[in-house]
C-alpha cells in the first residue's frame, strides 16, 4: 500500500530563500505547467505554475531521494517555525497548514498561570495575530487538565501583591498593584484582539483564570470529565482577568452567570452546553483535540479577508448598538468586497472547485 506524503506547504522562490535551499524537481516528475499541462501526482499551481504545493502525492510515485527531501525540507521548516514560537510555559505546534495550537504547558502544576503565562500569552497571541501563515488557532493544555487557573503561590511569594513595598501608603500600593493586573489582563485580552478566530478546548480542571481564557476565545468545546468553576471567589478575589465583562456577553443566561460567580461551585460539561458556555461536547480528550482539529482545518479553507472580517465585525458590534454595527459593516465592506476573495468564492461555488485564497 502506498504510503502518503501529504504536502501542504507553499514553496514560493521567496520561501526557498528564506529555507536556505533549492527544490529542483525532475523532469519526468513535474510538467510545465505554464502550458496548463496538468501532471495527475500533482496539481496546477496557481497563476499556471508550480510556484505551490498543496496536494497529497503518493511517495511510491516520487523517486525515494525527491520524496525524502520533500519530508526533509518539511520538517526543517516545521522545526524552525515552532522555534520561531518558543515562550515560557508555552506549547506552539503547527498541525496543519495554517493552524496553529497553542498548549498551557505546565502540567506539573496542573497548568496554572504563572506571571510568565500571562506574559507568553500576550506574545504568542499578537504574534499569531500577524503570521499570514495562520488563519485558526486551537488552544488546549498539556496533559490531562486545562488549567487549575491563577498559581497561588507564585503570585503571593513574588507577584503584584509581594513586590509592591510595606513602606508605600495605600495609594501607591494601589497603583503598583494596578499595573500588574492590567498586564495578567493583557494576556488574556491579546486571545481575544488576536486577529485569527481562537478555538479553546477545555478539559479536565478548568478554574478561575482558565475560565478568563475560555470566555475571551472564538469558540469553546469541552471534553466530558472536565471540571469548572470560577474559583475566585473561594481564594477571597473577584474575578479580574476578563470573566466578569466577558462571561454575560457570551449568551449564557445573566442569572446562572452570576450564580456560578458567587458560589464558585463546580459544573460539568453537560451544564456548560445546556447554558451556551461551550458549543460542543467530545467524549475525551483526544475526541476534543480530533474535533477541534477538524473545525480549524475547515475554518483554514475559507477566504481569510471574509473570517477575519466576520470577527472582527462580531465583536465590534457585540458592545455597540445595532445602528453602530451596521454603519461600521457597511464602511468596512465597502472596502473589502472588493477583495479577490469575492470572485474566487463566487466562481468555485459555480465551477464546484475548491477555492485557493492568497495569504493575509
Amino acid at each position: 500500500m502506498a504510503a502518503v506524503l501529504d504536502v501542504n506547504k507553499e514553496f514560493s522562490p521567496k520561501r526557498l530563500e528564506e529555507l536556505d535551499t533549492n527544490l529542483q524537481f525532475e523532469e519526468e516528475l513535474i510538467e510545465d505547467n505554464q502550458n496548463g499541462i496538468r501532471d495527475p501526482r500533482l496539481g496546477k499551481g496557481p497563476e499556471g505554475n508550480m510556484s505551490t504545493l498543496e496536494y497529497r502525492v503518493e511517495c511510491t510515485s516520487l523517486p525515494t531521494s525527491t520524496s525524502q527531501f520533500i519530508n526533509n525540507l518539511l520538517m526543517r521548516d516545521k522545526m524552525s517555525r515552532e522555534q520561531e514560537y518558543k515562550f515560557p510555559d508555552l506549547l506552539t505546534t503547527f498541525p496543519a497548514p495554517f493552524v496553529a495550537h497553542v498548549q498551557l504547558n505546565r502540567p506539573k502544576n496542573y497548568n496554572s498561570f504563572s506571571p510568565d503565562v500571562f506574559y507568553s500569552l500576550a506574545r504568542v497571541f499578537d504574534k499569531l495575530s500577524v503570521d499570514e501563515n495562520v488563519r485558526a488557532i486551537l488552544i488546549s493544555g498539556v496533559g490531562p487538565h486545562f488549567s487549575a487557573g491563577l498559581d497561588v503561590k507564585v503570585a503571593s511569594s513574588g507577584g503584584s501583591v509581594s513586590q509592591s513595598s510595606k513602606t508605600d501608603d495605600v495609594a501607591r500600593r494601589a497603583w503598583k498593584i494596578k499595573r500588574h493586573l492590567f498586564e495578567y489582563q493583557d494576556g488574556i485580552n491579546a486571545i481575544e484582539r488576536c486577529e485569527k478566530p481562537v478555538i479553546c478546548l477545555t478539559h479536565g480542571v478548568t478554574f478561575g483564570a482558565a475560565i478568563d481564557l475560555a470566555v475571551a476565545a472564538d469558540i469553546r468545546y469541552c471534553a466530558k470529565g472536565v471540571r469548572f468553576s470560577i474559583k475566585e471567589v473561594d481564594v477571597g478575589l473577584a474575578a479580574d482577568v476578563g470573566t466578569l465583562s466577558r462571561l454575560p456577553k457570551i449568551g449564557v443566561s445573566y442569572s446562572w452567570a452570576k450564580e456560578v460567580v458567587y458560589t464558585a461551585r463546580e459544573f460539568g460539561a453537560e451544564e456548560a452546553e445546556k447554558v451556551g458556555l461551550v458549543s460542543r461536547v467530545a467524549e475525551s480528550k483526544e475526541q476534543l483535540l480530533e474535533q477541534g482539529l477538524e473545525l480549524a482545518n475547515l475554518i483554514a479553507t475559507k477566504s481569510p479577508v471574509a473570517v477575519q472580517g466576520s470577527k472582527a465585525l462580531l465583536d465590534f458590534s457585540r458592545d455597540r448598538p445595532v445602528e453602530d454595527g451596521l454603519r461600521y459593516t457597511a464602511a468596512w465592506n465597502a472596502a473589502m468586497v472588493q477583495s479577490d476573495d469575492v470572485k474566487k468564492a463566487m466562481m468555485s461555488g459555480i465551477k464546484k472547485t475548491k477555492p485557493k485564497f492568497e495569504k493575509l
